[in-house]
Parts: C-alpha cells; structure tokens; sequence
C-alpha cells in the first residue's frame, strides 16, 4: 500500500455474492452520526428508520429521515440503550436491517443476538466477534493466536490484586492498567512506583465496577512517549479482509480523542504495510465481517515497533478522514457486506491521496476545567465552503454535524455536537484549512472547545508532528481562553443598541444633548476581566448606519485605552458590519438572559454586563453561585442560612454523566435558591453567599474594687 496522489477508488457496484437485500435501514442512533448513515441511505436508494426519545423529538436525525420511531423518554438508558425498546421499533417499522452507528447498543453483543433472532440483519460484525473483542482478556489471547504482538502484560481472567502486584516487577515499571470491559478510559490507570500500585488497583476496580459492571483488570507495560495509531478494516462474508490505511488519533485529553488525521506522520511504507497485514489477522482471529478498526500503541521513539491495544467492533468518530484520503464509503461498504456481497475493493486498489484532519466539537469549557456546557443553539454558521463530503474536494472542508438552530443541548447525552474534516494535499495544508475552517465557524448560544481546538493546532510539536497521548493533557494546562480583540468589544457593546427609524427618533437608544455629545457606555465582563466601552456618536443615519468615537478602558489590565474612528450598521440577516480604523468585519451579537455572545473574525466570546461599581448589587454578584451547564441538582450540601468558608461545597450538579461541586467563591452566609432534583439551566443562580455581618466589639467591663465604696 502506497500514499501517492492518485485517482480514489469508486465504490464497488457489485453486488456479487449478495444474499439479503436491504430496502430499509433503521439508525439506532442520534446526533451527527445519525445524519451521517442517512446520508448514505438516501445516496443509495434505501429508506431510512430514525429512532428518537422525548428530548429528540425535533432533531436534524428525525427530520433528515423517511420515518422515525420514538423509543422512550429521554435518558438514554429508557430509549437508545434499551434493547427490547429499538428491536421493537425496527419490527414496527418493516426495517430489514438496523446501523447501530458508534457508541450506545453499537458494541452490545446481546443487542446483535436480539436483532439475529427478529431475523432483522445488524450492519456489523457477528456477536461472537463482538463478545470476544469487547472483553480485553480474551481479544489479547485472540490475537496473540495469530501472531499479532501485544504490548508486555499479565492479562488472564480472574486475576487478584496480590497476582497483579506480584507481576508487575517483571512487567516493568511505569504499568497500566486496564479495565477488560469497556473503555473510554475509564479505570485506566498509570503507576510507577511499585509502592502506588496497590491504591491504584483498588480505585481502578471501583471505577471499572461502576463504569462497566465488571471489576476485571490486567497489566500492561506503559510504552514510552505513546503514540495512538489505528487501522480501518474492511472484511466480508467470504473470507476477504483488506486495510484502508492507519489514523493517528494521539491528541486526546484523558483518553478521549479531540483531533485526529490520517495517515499517520509517524510511519514510514514498510511499517504502514506490516501494522495493516497485523490489523487484517487481528479480524480474521475472531471471523469478523463489516468496517472495524483494530488499534495499536506505537513508541515515537521507536516507530518501527507495533503492539495490539484493542479492537472497535463498529465505526469509528474519525472514519471521515479514512474516507476522505481514500475516497471510499464506509457506510456504504458496512452496507453491501451486511447484504452478503463480496469486496468489490483489493488491497492493491487502495491509494491515500493527500492528507486530512478533523476536530471534534465538544459543548465544554476548557477555560473552567473542561466542563460541560449547554443551551439552545441561537446562531449556527458552518463555513462557506463546507459540505458532507465522502471524498476529497468540495472545497477541502466536510462538516458532520448533529445540531441546528433552535436545537437544545442538554445532559443527557455525550457533549460531541459536531466535526470539522479538513482535506488537503498534504499535512501542512490539511492544518491550515482546519484551523480556517474552525474559525469561520459560529456557534451561539453553546460554549465549546473550538478555540481551543485552534490552541492546539497552533502549538509547534502538532505543526511538526511530534505527537503523543499525554502531549493534550500538557498543552491544556497551559491554555488560557484569549481576550477579546477590540474589534469584538466594541461589537458587543453597539450590537445590541436600537438605531431607531428615520421617523421617529425617539426610538434610538443613542442619546444626545444639544451642543454636547452624550457617550454611551457600556461595561462588559469577559472571561474575569472588565472593560468599559464609549461610543460617541459623531454622525450618520438613524436606523441605517452611524458613525462614532470608540474608547475602550482596560480596568482590570495593565494596557493603554484602545480608540478608533467607527462606522456600524445593522444588516437584514440580524448581523452587525462594523467599519473600525478602515477596516471592515461582520459580527453576529445575540443576548441570551444575562449572556451577550459576539462572534466574527476568527472567535466567539461570551460576555455579559458588568454592573457599576456604585451599583450594590456588584458586590452581590461576587457571590453568586452558578450552574456551569444544564442539568440536575443531586445533592445540596450547604444549609440554608449556614456559614461557609470559601471552597465549601454548596451544589452538586449532575451533567453529560459527570458530577460537579460548585463551591462557595468567598466567606460568608449561604442563601440557597436549588433544591436537590431540582433540573437547572446554565448560568442560573444556585445560591448567593453574602458577608457575614460583622460582629461589633463590646468594651471590656472592668470589674468594681470590692474596696470601693
């Protein structure tokens, strides 16, 4: 296999070997992926069933379907993981076959058993395969079977902790280790002084029994400075199996991927050929059929050498890139080998052509620890030249997305909304495009992980392609969120001023006085910061355009005020052009309860008024305690009227599976406004802490002399 530019290979037509015809396909899905599979569905001619729970019911997968199905209410646990619930709603719909696309019932051997004895066929592998590969005891063993290496480990079932201890010497300190159900990172562990591993495999089984169920673990030898590389598969019913290639999915933060590419920078032919004849053996060990990716370990410091980690029985999030670099369909190919048709695709025939990336789109805040956020997505702009490319072109820019305008983002779900897939005729180019891509896109209404998405590509080792699976975790402890450019500030301070009408200029919020201009000020907090904001108004047109005088003061920085001739104007669409020192840029400004979000040139920064520092209220809001994201209060810790100190826990709030303490910010006594239960929005008040009132001191009394008369 060679990376060359060449010609991508079309998708077979072949329906040779085909056994079972599909017609209709039920997505036992949601969000972007959905989308995704229907997309191919329609391109091939056969119906698509979607399937939704209450808080879906208006979702871009419902509406891009023929038919949809609602399974349940909207936990995921009473609707897109319920078994008997999605088999029932692909009977009821006539579905011949069901997409289990990634994540939820995608890996669940029972739910491809229930599908095989509804005589419904699962677009994926046989349950034995995902059974055997889901449990990493037993895919280490299969595999090793076949002469696939495996990093230097102590894997078998049943294993005590004394056993592990006891191993771990000879292993070779640091060592993982591993949960063998499940995955995610979740009961993942790295020890390395032998006297922390007897507390880390004690955490690792809870963490491992509460994830997964299962508090079975193994060892593994930790590779030096990791690299994550993986291989897409394609194997059908005849004994075929082929690669398309690896991916480099290294930039992930705690073990879940953020940017990914392919190829990989790091392997040289001979390696790129020799770790995707192991990935072929690694399927053919457990007899698997469909689109899989086998995963491997690579030292940077030692390219050549390869070691089996895990198997993903399904699509993967970053299947774009395969598809872009190769010009090949996975979903289609799941589709035709689930038919029983035979591969109309050699493993001489595959080139990668060119080089692309993508970025996954988190609703999170990596300012504040990457917590998750949420709320109704008012303003989406993809780039221009974007589009649900399957192969490369189209403006080197494909965009899978799950959300729309309008649409709420909540917590019952994972927080990915979306990915940005950037193609280009080499790495250099793929970055670039991204980074532009990523910029040129809005998204009001949601905080999210773009920016520093941007961050990351920026940094010199990812632009060199000195990659490894912790350098995400160094460089986000070194991520601040940047400040408003001026440009941003005065927009968020003008757009959402009423210009008024030519008739009636009483209607504009731009005040005046005779002989004196009357400036309008404005002041707005921004990520901690405070600026004040002046327009005056020197001339224009009400209700088309107005020309000013903008001042900004820095109150809380060490800089210079910021002044600039400007001209705005308000277009129909609801955006702001907004003309500043000559130079012309277009801004979008939304308020969303006390939030202003402006978005333009390159960012999008949430702001909010800051209130006067005469106004009594400021003080108030130093305490105020807020949600960080949508979800539901679990546990109220603090009592209504108690005493804190700062860092006592007040409110713990539930959200996208995780719990997060929000704390009291100062000293003080506890007004509660949550009780537990209670769902919550972003940025409601919880609860206030105000200062205690002083205690004023009392003259100490001194005693009479008994003596004195």
């Amino acid at each position: 296999m060679t990376v060359e530019a060449f010609a991508p290979h079309p998708p077979g037509d072949s329906q040779t070997g085909a056994a079972r015809p599909i017609g209709s396909v039920l997505v036992a899905n949601r969000g972007e992926i959905a989308c995704r599979v229907i997309a191919t569905l329609r391109s091939m001619g056969i119906a698509s069933i979607a399937v939704y729970s209450d808080a879906d019911a208006d979702a871009p997968h419902v509406r891009a379907a023929d038919t949809a199905v609602r399974i349940g209410p909207a936990p995921a646990a009473q609707s897109y993981l319920d078994i008997e619930a999605v088999v029932a709603a692909a009977r009821r719909a006539g579905a011949d076959a069901v997409h289990p696309g990634y994540g939820f019932l995608s890996e669940n051997e029972a739910f491809a058993a229930a599908l095989a004895d509804a005589d419904i066929a699962f677009i994926g592998p046989p349950a034995g395969a995902i059974g055997t590969m889901g449990d990493k005891i037993a895919a280490r063993a299969a595999v090793t079977a076949r002469g696939v290496p495996v990093v230097p480990g102590l894997s078998r079932p049943g294993l005590t902790d004394d056993e592990l201890i006891d191993a771990a010497p000879g292993i070779g300190f640091p060592v993982l280790i591993k949960p063998s159900a499940g995955g995610g990172g979740k009961g993942m562990h790295r020890v390395d002084e032998p006297a922390d591993l007897p507390a880390a495999l004690r955490t690792a089984r809870r963490e491992a029994a509460s994830a997964f169920g299962d508090d079975t673990l193994f060892l593994e030898h930790f590779v030096d400075t990791p690299r994550h590389i993986e291989v897409q598969i394609l194997a059908d019913e005849h004994g075929n199996v082929i690669h398309l290639g690896e991916r480099e999915c290294s930039l992930q933060r705690r073990h879940q991927k953020v940017i990914e590419e392919a190829p990989s920078a790091l392997l040289s032919p001979q390696t790129r050929d020799r770790i995707g004849t192991a990935a072929c053996d690694a399927a053919r060990s457990v007899g698997y059929t469909g689109a899989g990716t086998v995963e491997f370990i690579v030292s940077a410091s030692s390219p050549d050498d390869f070691f089996f980690m895990e198997m993903n029985t399904r699509l993967q999030v970053e299947h774009p890139v395969t598809e872009l670099v190769t010009g090949i369909d996975l979903v289609e190919q799941q589709i035709r080998v689930a038919r029983g048709e035979v591969l109309a695709i050699a493993q001489d025939e595959v080139r990668l052509r060119g080089h692309a990336v993508e970025a996954r789109v988190y609703a999170e805040d990596p300012a504040q620890g990457f917590l998750p956020t949420g709320g109704t997505v008012d303003r989406l702009e993809w780039p221009a030249a974007a589009g649900m490319h399957l192969r490369p072109g189209g403006g080197g820019i494909r965009i899978d997305s799950g959300i729309a305008e309008g649409g709420v983002v909540g917590s019952h779900y994972d927080p990915m909304l979306a990915k940005v897939i950037a193609y280009g005729a080499d790495r250099g180019e793929a970055l670039d495009r991204l980074d532009e891509a990523l910029a040129e896109t809005v998204l009001i209404g949601v905080g999210t992980n773009i920016d520093f998405c941007r961050f990351v590509l920026a940094q010199p080792p990812v632009r060199e392609a000195r990659l490894d699976t912790e350098l995400l975790d160094r460089l986000a402890d070194d991520y601040v969120a940047p400040l408003p450019i001026p440009r941003a500030l005065i927009a968020g301070a003008v757009g959402t001023l009423d210009l008024g009408s030519a008739d009636d200029l009483w209607s504009s919020a731009v005040g005046f006085r005779i002989s004196v201009p009357s400036p309008i000020t404005t002041r707005l907090l921004c990520d901690g910061h405070r600026y004040r904001v002046s327009i005056e108004v020197t001339g224009g047109e009400p209700a088309r355009s107005l020309d000013a005088v903008a001042t900004i003061d820095y109150e809380d920085l060490d800089r210079e005020p910021f002044t600039a001739q400007i001209r705005y104007r308000p277009e129909a669409d609801g955006a702001l052009v907004l003309r500043c020192d000559g130079l012309e840029t277009r801004w979008t400004v939304r308020q969303t309860g006390e939030q202003r979000w402006v978005s333009g040139e390159s960012g999008t920064w949430i702001m909010r008024r800051a209130h006067t520092l005469a106004d009594a209220d400021e003080t108030e809001q130093a305490g105020e305690v807020c949600s960080p994201m949508p979800g539901t209060v679990v546990a109220v810790p603090a009592g209504e009227g108690q005493t804190v100190a700062a860092g006592d826990p007040l409110v713990v709030v539930e959200a996208m599976k995780m719990e997060h303490t929000l704390r009291a910010p100062r000293d003080g006594v506890v007004a509660l406004h949550a009780s537990t239960g209670q769902k919550v929005n972003a940025q409601q008040v919880l609860a206030l802490v105000t200062p205690a009132d002083p205690v004023t001191p009392v003259d100490p009394v001194t005693p009479a002399d008994p003596a004195d008369p």
